[in-house]
Parts: C-alpha cells; structure tokens; sequence
C-alpha cells in the first residue's frame, strides 16, 4: 500500500529532488490601468503602484523602463505591479493615456 505522502525526495546521485514551482497565474484586470500612491513600509518614502496592464513579465519590465526614464526615477516589476519611485502620478498618466491605455488615479 502506497501513501499519498511517500515521494522521492533525495537521490544519492543526484542529491535533492524539488518538485517544479507552479508560476502563479495573474488575474486578468477589467482593462483599467490604476495608479495608487503607497507610502506605507516604506519609511515615509512614496512609491506610484501600476496596477491593471495585462501583459507578460518582458513588456512590464519595457514599459517600467520607459516610465522611469520618462520621469527621470528608480523603480521595479513585482509581481505584476510597476513601482515608480515619487509621487508621479499626473505624469505617469499622461505618458500611459499617450499610449492608448485607460487611466484613472487610485486612492488618495
């Protein structure tokens, strides 16, 4: 009788067997990009989250370059989420309305 719970988990010759991480699969938006300003965790510091572009990983990370260019800051893709450093909202949503994406400013 075998149990649900016996896999092989290491091998003498090839040492630890990891199972493959599933990517976790993103939920599609409703075709509103939204632009919230967070400062919390982060040491009174404001960073613009990017919400709601339905892209993959390659085309976040080429429009979070061209954002960070345009607004002359740092910034990251995690998880599907730009973050721009600053509080630039007005102008990120310029620079996205130019590119044909519906826009509206999140939170306070």
């Amino acid at each position: 009788m075998k149990d649900d719970n016996s896999r092989l988990v290491y091998s003498t010759e090839t040492g630890r067997i990891d199972e493959p991480k599933a990517q976790p699969e993103r939920l599609k938006g409703d075709g509103i990009v939204r632009i919230q300003r967070q400062t919390s965790g982060r040491k009174g510091k404001g960073v613009c989250l990017i919400t709601g572009i339905d892209e993959d990983d390659a085309t976040l990370n080429k429009i979070a370059a061209e954002l960070k260019k345009k607004c002359g800051c740092g910034g990251a893709v995690k998880d599907g989420i730009i973050e721009i450093q600053g509080d630039k909202r007005d102008l990120i949503k310029t620079l996205l309305e130019a590119k044909g994406m519906k826009v509206k400013l999140a939170g306070g």
